[in-house]
């Protein structure tokens, strides 16, 4: 009797280290990235620098859990940088021309899902390809952001706008706390949901998910709805952080934000997603940058060591996930 609850007890750790590969890996090349950066500059671990790490990862985490249900249904969503800029801007020149900060903020959560909206419609419902529509989005979205400021930075009155930003709460940033919010926020809807286990069949085969009766569209439209919203609420963190609006705001963003949701994890191909990795890759994005600007790096080449790192590290974690695919193949 012994021996078989050992054997059952070991059985439920290789499954347990099995399914969880993705995240294991991630984590531990994120603690990996922490103590190299801290062997070089001690200045890495200090309160002062974790606390800015973290208000400056949240505007990417909250669009990285949103991108998570996007790539789950096997789509992607390369206009997120643009809708930051939009939002961003347009929330800059309605405060200040004095409008009620809360209502500014209701707007454009309002103007980022009607964005989200549009472009779903045209995906879901028009069967044009994501990355076709969104990169479309990406010219078009920023090209009104360039219009409404005409190239220049809108600097935003003082207010308790800015809170949302710069204000802390128990020590710990907001915008600490609003990422953890979305992460958790994510994590039971795409986990425990009705919804979320959709947003995975679909992902998975959509054509089977419909026959079965699920409404593909309607779950692929919305996920880019949740990432316009997402996308909005990131540029009222960068905007209160910053104390200004600007149409060059969140550039290349697109591409940190997938690439933490890859990292982490999630499959490009759909079918499977998870926002504990998302948080994980969100955060190792940032302690590379931040790390590398406390190496002294030469600002030229961290993008370079910065890309080589994630393509490295992504390398590894699908040989990990090709691995598990064969030992469950073989058990």
């Amino acid at each position: 009797m012994t021996a078989y609850t050992e054997r059952q007890q070991g059985s439920r750790l290789r499954d347990f280290f099995q399914t969880h590969a993705h995240v294991l890996s991630i984590a531990v090349f994120l603690i990996a990235c922490c103590a190299l950066f801290t062997a070089l500059n001690d200045v890495f671990l200090s309160t002062g620098n974790l606390l800015n790490l973290l208000r400056q990862a949240a505007p990417t985490l909250i669009v990285a859990v949103a991108m998570t249900f996007v790539i789950t249904t096997g789509g992607i969503d390369l206009s997120v940088g643009s809708i930051i800029a939009l939002v961003n801007a347009a929330a800059a020149l309605l405060l200040r021309a004095g409008w009620d900060w809360p209502l500014v903020c209701v707007l454009m959560l309002a103007l980022g899902a009607a964005i989200g909206l549009f472009q779903g419609f045209f995906i879901a419902y028009q069967k044009i390809p994501a990355f076709i529509v969104t990169l479309a989005g990406l010219s078009a979205i920023r090209g009104v952001a360039l219009v409404l400021t005409g190239g220049f930075s809108i600097l935003i009155p003082p207010s308790l706008f800015l809170s949302i930003g710069r204000g802390t709460l128990f020590g710990i940033p907001n915008p600490a706390i609003l990422g953890l919010a979305v992460a958790v926020i994510g994590y039971v809807v795409l986990n425990t949901t009705l919804y979320g286990r959709r947003v995975c069949a679909v992902g998975a085969n959509a054509e089977a998910a419909r026959r079965v009766g699920m409404p593909a569209q309607r779950v692929v439209a919305s996920v880019y709805v949740w990432s316009g919203v997402a996308s909005a609420l990131a540029a009222l963190v960068v905007a209160a952080r910053l104390g200004s609006g600007s149409s060059n705001a969140a550039v290349g963003t697109e591409l940190d934000v997938i690439a933490a949701v890859v990292l982490g994890g999630t499959s490009l191909a759909g079918g499977r997603g998870t926002i504990v990795g998302t948080v994980l890759g969100a955060l190792t994005i940032s302690v590379i940058s931040n790390g590398l600007i406390l190496a002294h790096i030469d600002a030229f080449f961290t993008q370079i060591v910065t890309g080589a790192i994630i393509l490295t590290a992504i390398w590894l974690n699908t040989r990990i996930f090709d691995h598990v695919g064969t030992v469950r193949r073989r058990s």
